[in-house]
């Protein structure tokens, strides 16, 4: 009420309060693991100890028959938004966008996070960790925030965008911009550590002010995913605790699961290869079988391959182990403050353990994404430095298998090796029944209505003004205290990078075509047939004594594929998708100009010189001898190229995916005297492979030629995420260890007005030409 005097009013701030949820309202806790298979952790049979894990599981439930899309983004879409992972447009990885409904990497605002929908009904919302839920031409700071974590009802991020990250010089985002990481590894610092360091502190922030304020805390640590790293301490606790192989390993596993009441006591273990080698089988066009995905049995290994081949597990164990101390420190703090009984804790895979190592895994991972074979006495060379700084490493895929005993295949596969993950759901406060095991059949997007259902929450018609698809999930409230009551979830459809499965009644149909193996040819696809009510490792097919059933759920695959747009299907190579052509907010041009003092650019949108001749030149002042230090650097130590002064000299290198560093060094000193041009040229006349160039690398000082040699560059990316393009300076990990001086190796001595890089294919003069007209422009 407003009258002429304040004392005669009444105020009313209803419409200025905050919401509030209700009284006791649980905290929410996702704990979102990757690439961690059904047979890896200690509660699921795995021989990898997970003691606080362990707890949450004793404490609540643990889900034998969860499911997951088969890869990152897709599952964390679904976790978030209660939708299928083709109706949130995520059919592939947010790197992988190829421009259709299914498959753009844009969440449709009509399909709302939990984050959206709690933040406006009380909770605070934060999360630490691994987003991968941004469109990578939005990933930069030119771009829109709309789908960062910020856009998408979370008011606190500290973590990295994209697919992957160093554990030890990651991809840093804090909130809306990127930082810089506070610490070195030399100093301590790890990645895992640093955002367990953030989620508590985000709890604390909100906990000190108002207490009774419920958090939804999405904390998803890079663990397990590639790049396997922490500190060799935990590694080297799993000495030798793999030396009998990874068949050995199965076997073990698959024997306690069955104590443990996981699956059926007549569960089998399917073969090594089960759906071909590059020997036994090729597409119906005459194509190879991918050449990754196979494993190589144990028995017919040297007694040196075995040996690095037990310690790349050793490095994922530790690095899950150390990984669950982190969950360990989270759940000390909130018991601390009396609020570990009220979180509702769910801890999840995204999807089964990888195979992204090939049959002899891998020392820098990003040769899988340039399609480019590891080669085993490269391995070999750097077993001592596994799991540390120099190495970037994966396991061979015999031990994603064994991971995901007692499955078949492993990510990116419809059979359950890719998608039958664990799931653990602890609340002390709120589910009466500790440490058992339900079997009823639920996947990742029936995590949001479970919260919803537990916290006494509805999903909005609309949020954001917005009009809201409706959630495709079910709540698995009713299976927490009644372990014999049927599925509430009735049918689920499996569509991943060519791979397709669906699940109806107890019943499910699955292609054996191989993932990303470029065959297409789907009307010559083979479906088999399993029940696996019975059958969970699906070894047992059942198409031949059951046509019928299985055409009746190829047909309904086609119809779920229909509602949920998950056409059209995409098997293409990884290469060949990641260079897909997305949207930009600039188109391509020939000329790119990059000045110092700036945030790094991602490798998206940065100047693309793969497969193509190019220039850089370096304007600058050079006033004496002093001059050191980075000019430009793009990459990092398992894949880039950088320009950069050293003892007076101009040095470039281009490191060809950690192995091979093509260093070429001026046989002359730097001028003296002020806009000079410092520059390197790159002629490519021919290819080593297809997309591998070759040619002459060229040094400059001006247009005087100071240096050259012959070097070949990558068909892919420097990485899959992060190591974007430094100018005058190199943050994060060194392109080389030639740089002088220390981290970030800053250019020093002189001034660096700007990098210009020519990729017009014209001679090298150009550039020194226009460079010449625009310094006449100033």
């Amino acid at each position: 009420m407003v009258n002429l005097d304040v004392r005669d009013s009444v105020p009313d701030w209803s419409a200025y309060e905050q919401p509030k949820a209700p009284e006791g309202a649980p905290n929410v806790v996702y704990v979102v693991l990757d690439d961690v298979g059904f047979g890896a952790m200690s509660c699921y049979g795995g021989p990898i100890e997970t003691p606080n894990i362990d707890r949450l599981a004793e404490q609540g439930l643990r889900y034998s028959q969860w499911h997951t899309t088969a890869l990152c983004s897709p599952t964390r879409s679904a976790l978030l938004t209660g939708r299928n992972h083709t109706t949130n447009g995520m059919a592939c990885i947010s790197e992988a966008a190829i421009g259709f409904p299914n498959a753009n990497s844009h969440i449709p605002p009509e399909c709302a996070t939990l984050a959206e929908v709690l933040v406006e009904r009380g909770w605070s919302t934060a999360i630490t960790g691994k987003w991968h839920l941004c469109p990578e031409d939005e990933m930069n700071l030119a771009s829109t925030r709309r789908s960062w974590p910020l856009g998408r009802g979370f008011e606190r991020f500290y973590g990295f965008l994209g697919a992957e990250t160093s554990q030890w010089y990651p991809d840093l985002v804090h909130d809306n911009h990127p930082v810089e990481q506070p610490a070195t590894p030399a100093e301590g610092y790890h990645f895992g550590v640093d955002i367990t360091d953030k989620a508590i502190q985000y709890f604390d922030d909100v906990k000190a002010i108002a207490p009774e304020r419920p958090v939804f805390l999405y904390y998803a640590p890079g663990c397990a995913h590639a790049p396997h790293q922490a500190p060799k301490e935990w590694i080297d606790r799993y000495r030798g605790r793999f030396d009998a192989g990874y068949e050995a390993m199965r076997e073990e596993i698959l024997a306690r699961q069955k104590e443990l009441g996981l699956v059926p006591a007549n569960t089998e273990l399917p073969a090594l290869n089960p759906i071909g080698t590059p020997e036994t089988r090729t597409g119906p066009g005459g194509e190879p079988f991918p050449a990754l995905d196979f494993t190589r049995p144990w028995a017919e290994l040297s007694a040196d391959e075995r040996r690095l081949f037990a310690r790349m597990a050793e490095a994922y164990a530790g690095f899950l182990s150390h990984c669950d101390d982190q969950v360990g420190r989270l759940m000390a703090y909130l018991e601390d403050i009396d609020q570990l009984d009220n979180t509702i804790f769910v801890v999840v895979s995204d999807n089964g353990a990888s195979g992204e190592g090939g049959p002899n895994g891998s020392v820098n991972e990003n040769k899988f994404f340039n399609n480019v074979a590891d080669d085993i006495d490269d391995n070999m060379a750097m077993i001592d430095k596994i799991g540390g700084i120099e190495t970037y490493g994966h396991y061979p895929n015999g031990w994603a298998m064994a991971f995901n005993a007692p499955f078949k295949m492993w990510k990116r596969y419809s059979f359950n090796g890719g998608t039958c993950d664990p799931c653990i759901v602890s609340w002390p406060a709120g589910i009466a029944s500790r440490g058992e095991v339900r079997s009823q059949y639920h996947h990742a997007i029936d995590i949001v209505p479970t919260v919803l259902d537990c916290i006494g929450v509805e999903m909005p018609g609309s949020v954001r003004g917005h009009v809201q698809v409706p959630l495709q999930g079910v709540s698995m409230r009713y299976s927490f205290d009644a372990p014999t009551v049927p599925s509430a979830r009735t049918t689920q459809f499996y569509s991943m990078l060519g791979t397709r499965g669906i699940w109806h009644q107890g019943w499910k149909a699955v292609t054996t075509h191989p993932a990303i193996s470029g065959w297409s040819n789907y009307g010559q696809d083979t479906w088999e047939l399993y029940h696996t009510d019975e059958d969970r490792s699906e070894i047992r097919d059942l198409a031949q004594q059951e046509p019928q059933r299985l055409t009746e759920l190829i047909g309904l695959w086609f119809y779920e594929a229909g509602v949920n747009q998950a056409l059209p299907l995409d098997d293409r190579s990884a290469l060949e998708i990641l260079s897909t052509p997305r949207p930009q907010l600039t188109p391509p041009r020939n000329r790119y100009t990059y000045r110092p003092g700036g945030s790094e650019v991602p490798e998206a949108v940065a100047v693309n010189i793969r497969n193509r001749s190019y220039a850089i030149g370096a304007l600058v002042d050079v006033p004496g001898r002093e001059a050191s230090g980075v000019l430009f650097a793009h990459g990092g130590r398992f894949g880039g190229h950088a320009l950069f002064v050293r003892d007076n000299r101009l040095h470039y290198v281009y490191n060809f995916l950690g192995t091979d560093h093509q260093l070429i060094t001026a046989g002359e000193e730097l001028p003296v005297g002020e806009k000079l041009i410092l520059a390197a040229a790159f002629d490519k006349d021919g290819e080593v492979t297809p997309g591998v160039a070759t040619g002459i690398l060229s040094l400059y000082h001006g247009d005087h030629k100071v240096g050259e040699g012959r070097i070949k560059t990558q068909p892919g990316r420097f990485t899959l995420a992060g190591e974007g393009l430094n100018i005058g300076r190199d943050s994060g990990e060194a392109v080389t260890d030639h740089y002088p001086g220390t981290a970030p190796w800053a250019f020093t001595g002189a001034t660096l007005h700007r990098v210009a890089v020519d990729v017009s294919g014209e001679p090298y003069i150009d550039l020194e030409t226009e460079a010449q007209a625009m310094l006449a422009r100033e």
